[in-house]
């Protein structure tokens, strides 16, 4: 069996500009990617922790982290620390997003993960338009549900309950709109299916 070393310290909260942001830090934030981290912040709050290296004098110098550093500043940030020297520290910031972008998407359940949230913020919902868009998700249309099974030892009791008859045309309604002023995909009031 392989033993594979845990790396992190401890989890220990700071105040965001006491971290040192790394000389080594190769990405950068487009606005539209700061506004949509803003949005998520100011709606959920901190739900995932900055990365960091200690230095012998106890100063922490940021893994990942950096745009989160900038944007709230005088807030107490979770922060993993890490035991990684300055090497293991930069191998591990050039690996982490192209690692996570090697990630495939399953468009179906990420279809109904875009039905389902809603954001009051322009940019967060300015990214999930962006991915939609991406993955080729039209936002208009309900996500896909399951069928139900087929309760053919129940037609004929059905039948006499609806009131169908065979050859009927049924047009049945959409159960989702769009809001013009909010931009949210809403389920019809009156319509619980």
């Amino acid at each position: 069996m392989v033993v594979i070393r845990d790396r992190i310290k401890e989890l220990r909260r700071v105040k965001a500009s006491d971290l040192f942001p790394s000389e080594r830090n190769w990405r950068t934030h487009p606005k539209e990617q700061v506004e949509a981290l803003e949005g998520i912040l100011s709606e959920l709050g901190y739900a995932d922790a900055l990365l960091a290296r200690e230095l012998p004098d106890g100063s922490l110098v940021l893994i990942d982290g950096h745009c989160r550093r900038e944007l709230t500043p005088d807030q107490m940030v979770p922060v993993l620390v890490t035991d990684l020297d300055e090497d293991e520290a930069n191998k591990l910031m050039t690996v982490l997003d192209p690692l996570a972008a090697m990630a495939e998407t399953n468009t179906e359940a990420l279809g109904k993960l875009l039905h389902d949230v809603q954001t009051d913020s322009a940019g967060v919902q300015a990214m999930l338009d962006g991915l939609a868009a991406e993955n080729g998700i039209d936002l208009f249309e309900p996500a896909a549900e399951e069928a139900p099974e087929a309760q053919v030892d129940r037609a004929d009791e059905l039948q006499k309950e609806w009131g169908t008859a065979t050859g009927q045309l049924w047009v049945i309604p959409s159960r989702w709109y769009k809001c013009p002023e909010c931009g949210k995909i809403h389920r019809r009031p009156g319509d619980e299916v």
